[in-house]
């Protein structure tokens, strides 16, 4: 490669700040390099978390639990260049120490007030991801010269001398030695079922917004005091709920006995909110252990081996499925024993064999559980709390109220209370089995399990035991529960179109629902073949190949561009592009997010450094490594 290369970023939100991040921490003051970043939202925040949106939203992660940078826990090749958390970082602001970050009036008074167990608002977390951008760029060396669009790229095409030619939407083209497409969550079109709601909707004059990132769903079609069946009861339908409800002008206060009611202010919808379990994501953890240290203790890195060099195809349900199952089972006991002593029979050392004796689902466990734990609530189902109502036949409608509406106040009870910190031991397990999995070459893996029970049944689960709401939001569902603007559905709701209206019923005979309108509360499939961003999908259908598993026993497709570990992107004859690179949650690679909990050793940091070192290579600029 001859004179300056050039590198190009397809997007410039948060996993692309991170990844440049990571480009940078391989140069020095000799690298001669040009990198362009092109993306129509602010850089370092961009779509999902800029700061033009609702200062209702929040994230649902403490602002201790937040960070961008690297640390000492990262196994990775590249530097270690720490930064401060979100929580740190908003401690630098008070004390005066970042002159540079100008926050908006809400954001200010947010920050001067907010904890390392607060929740923060998007807006806010924003003006992190901004300063961390600006920090990153300013850190360059002199020979880097980097340069922000704000556009869109819609087609990528090859050039000479291997390298790519980008068009943008506004007839600007840029051309580069190596490409990177960092988008993120992006629209998708309908799939056949939304688009068979949408049509039945237009036809029989109701109302229907599909899957979408709720800040960006139009909801003024949801008229004041109409009834809405919401489907899905995950963070996309908790800030579905806030913003028709507070966002329209609402408020909660206390009453005198401290209980937590919602005052109307009329223009609000009636919700009615139903999904596959019938109840919210769990609150997320405030608690901390007290007990011993966590540890793998079934999803050891032994049984990650054996795993791996099992002579057969991994299957999920099969194979992983009971030792995460076993791991979340430890991880409550051993909390509760070593934490708890006082509120069992026995010492955990016992215990442990008794959990090693079983399997996870012998109702022989149950018997031995029952017989050392004398309270119910000290005990941990893993069926009973991924499906709490299964095999539950309601008596009516009000028999559902009741039923989800104790069912959130115990899960508040269990996950905030410090004296149940046995829920933080079960969220610790989920996150060290999330990353033992990930250790597990994917081709390892089935093609059901690939397809289907990885990314949706394992990520599912993941996702409502460890990613769910702040417990202020479940508090506030119970109060528009209690002030008659949200009411549930139950489990298995199952939705029709017709002269009435939509219909919501459950096989669990909760009765029916009638409404004129439905909210399918969840973030579009990430299907790259079908973005609505145009270079994606051209990706995904020209460049690259979709990710497509087939053996015996199943054939199906995650929609995503296949990628290498590196980052490269796979063609459709499986040889590797060398200068198209792609990351994030529309690649064949293990979902992780962007930024992350701070010292994790974080998959999405160790991808990042990884596709980093492989552009750092193939661009020519990467400078040696201390080990």
């Amino acid at each position: 490669m001859t004179g300056r290369p050039r590198l190009l970023f397809v997007g410039a939100g948060p996993r692309a700040a991170m990844l440049l991040e990571r480009v940078l921490a391989r140069t020095d003051e000799q690298t001669q390099l040009d990198i362009d970043l092109v993306d129509p939202f602010p850089p370092g925040a961009g779509r999902i978390w800029r700061h033009a949106q609702s200062p209702l939203l929040k994230l649902n992660s403490m602002t201790r639990d937040v960070t961008v940078f690297t640390d000492d826990s990262c196994t990775i090749d590249g530097p270690v260049r720490p930064g401060p958390s979100l929580s740190e970082w908003l401690g630098q602001w008070r004390d005066g120490a970042l002159p540079d970050v100008a926050l908006d009036e809400l954001s200010a008074a947010e920050a001067r007030v907010l904890e390392p167990t607060g929740f923060p608002t998007r807006r806010l977390h924003s003006h992190y991801l901004d300063w961390f951008f600006r920090r990153t760029v300013a850190g360059a060396p002199e020979g880097v010269r980097i340069r922000v669009l704000a556009g869109t790229v819609v087609a990528v095409r090859a050039a000479a001398r291997s390298r790519h030619i980008a068009a943008l939407a506004d007839g600007g083209e840029i051309e580069a030695d190596a490409v990177v497409y960092c988008l993120g969550h992006t629209e998708r079109d309908f799939d056949p079922a939304s688009s068979a709601l949408a049509a039945a909707s237009t036809r029989l004059g109701l109302q229907y917004v599909p899957p979408a990132f709720t800040a960006d769903a139009d909801l003024s079609q949801l008229a004041e005091g109409g009834d809405v069946i919401v489907r899905g009861m995950g963070l996309a339908a908790v800030d579905l709920v806030v913003l028709l409800t507070q966002g329209r002008g609402g408020r909660f206060d206390r009453d005198t006995g401290g209980s937590l009611r919602y005052r109307p202010s009329g223009r609000e919808p009636r919700l009615h909110l139903g999904s596959r379990r019938g109840v919210p994501y769990r609150s997320k953890v405030t608690s901390s252990l007290q007990g011993d240290p966590p540890a793998r203790e079934v999803l050891t890195p032994a049984a990650v081996a054996a795993l791996v060099d099992a002579g057969h195809p991994l299957d999920f349900e099969r194979d992983a499925w009971p030792l995460i199952a076993g791991e979340l089972l430890h991880g409550h006991y051993r909390e509760l024993f070593t934490g708890h002593p006082g509120r069992v029979s026995g010492t955990w050392e016992e215990f442990r064999q008794v959990l090693r004796a079983h399997a996870w689902d012998d109702p022989g466990l149950r018997a031995a559980i029952d017989a050392v734990v004398p309270d119910p609530l000290d005990r941990f189902d893993v069926a009973a709390f991924d499906r709490p109502f299964d095999g539950v036949e309601f008596a009516d409608a009000d028999d559902v109220q009741q039923r989800v509406r104790a069912h959130v106040a115990q899960d508040l009870q269990l996950r905030t209370t410090q004296e149940r910190s046995p829920a933080q031991g079960v969220f610790i397990a989920a996150l060290l089995s999330f990353m033992a999995l990930a250790e597990i070459p994917k081709e390892r893996w089935n093609a059901r399990s690939r397809a289907h029970t990885l990314p949706v049944r394992w990520h599912t689960f993941f996702s409502y035991l460890a990613s769910g709401p702040p417990p202020h939001r479940l508090e506030e569902l119970l109060a528009l529960a209690d002030a008659g603007i949200v009411r549930f559905l139950g489990p298995d709701i199952e939705v029709t179109a017709g002269e009435r209206g939509f219909v919501a019923t459950s096989p669990h005979g909760a009765g029916e629902t009638v409404a004129g309108a439905l909210v399918d509360a969840w973030l579009p499939a990430a299907d790259a073949a079908l973005s609505t961003e145009p270079a994606l999908r051209e990706l995904a259908t020209v460049h690259g190949s979709g990710l497509r598993v087939v053996d015996a026993e199943y054939e199906g497709t995650l929609g995503r561009v296949r990628v290498t570990d590196e980052g490269r992107v796979v063609r459709h004859d499986d040889s590797v592009h060398d200068g198209l690179f792609a990351i994030g949650p529309f690649t064949s690679q293990i979902e992780a997010g962007a930024f992350t909990r701070p010292g994790a050793n974080s998959l999405s940091l160790r991808q990042n450094d990884r596709v980093a070192a492989a552009l750092a290579a193939h661009l020519g600029v990467a400078v040696p490594v201390a080990p």
